[in-house]
């Protein structure tokens, strides 16, 4: 992939380049992840350079980059599974510990790895603009959806009171704000379910919402295929 286009925050016009990265980008990959999440987050939990390896060699459509002016303000990795609705499963299990060793290259489900933007451009649109870009893959892939576990980082306001069903609920219907759940309902994404122990993180209980888009088109390829 490789695609230009301009994105503004209301006052500036930049221009946005979003492509497939590789291993001339790792260095600044990892610089952008410190950016994202500087200590207390770990930066052992940072991208490394063996990680990114395994990204460009296993699956190269899934990995993406956002560049403006020569800079990499933001990524998206997925991979491909057969993970199935229902399936408990944490972040480590389905992404192998962000390493991929286990992508499926004929996986009907394009599984979300890890989505950054550099704190600086968040005004921008670049996240959704990548979120646009991975479901263009899935459409040129043919695979039947997007899914991922969204963080809940406003979930510990309500633990108390909400159980993690309940407040995704009313983040998608708009009666409460989450920073993360929202963003991804207006990239289109929607809730199909609770992962539990997703991932360590107390501001969602370790929870994560499953969050899906489905390829629009996989149906009409289906029954096309059907009736030949």
């Amino acid at each position: 992939m490789h695609k230009q286009l301009k994105v503004s925050d209301g006052h500036r016009m930049l221009p946005l380049t979003i492509r497939n990265y590789d291993r001339r980008d790792f260095a600044k990959l990892i610089a952008l992840q410190g950016l994202c999440f500087p200590p207390p987050f770990p930066s052992e939990l940072w991208w490394n350079e063996a990680q990114l390896a395994e990204h460009t060699a296993r699956f190269p459509d899934g990995a993406l980059c956002a560049e403006v002016e020569g800079v990499i303000v933001g990524s998206m990795t997925a991979l491909r599974t057969s993970v199935q609705d229902g399936e408990n499963h944490t972040w480590a299990s389905v992404t192998d510990n962000g390493y991929i060793r286990n992508h499926e290259p004929h996986g009907e489900t394009l599984y979300v790895v890890d989505i950054c933007i550099a704190p600086e451009y968040r005004k921008l649109g670049i996240g959704k603009w990548l979120m646009q870009s991975m479901y263009e893959t899935v459409v040129h892939l043919n695979c039947s959806r997007l899914l991922g576990g969204g963080r809940m980082p406003g979930y510990y306001e309500f633990a108390g009171t909400l159980t993690p069903h309940e407040y995704v609920h009313l983040v998608s219907i708009g009666q409460k704000y989450d920073p993360v759940l929202t963003f991804l309902l207006k990239c289109g994404r929607l809730p199909i379910g609770i992962a539990t122990n997703y991932i360590v993180d107390e501001q969602s209980n370790h929870y994560a919402a499953l969050m899906e888009w489905r390829n629009p088109f996989m149906k009409e390829r289906m029954e096309w295929n059907t009736s030949v």
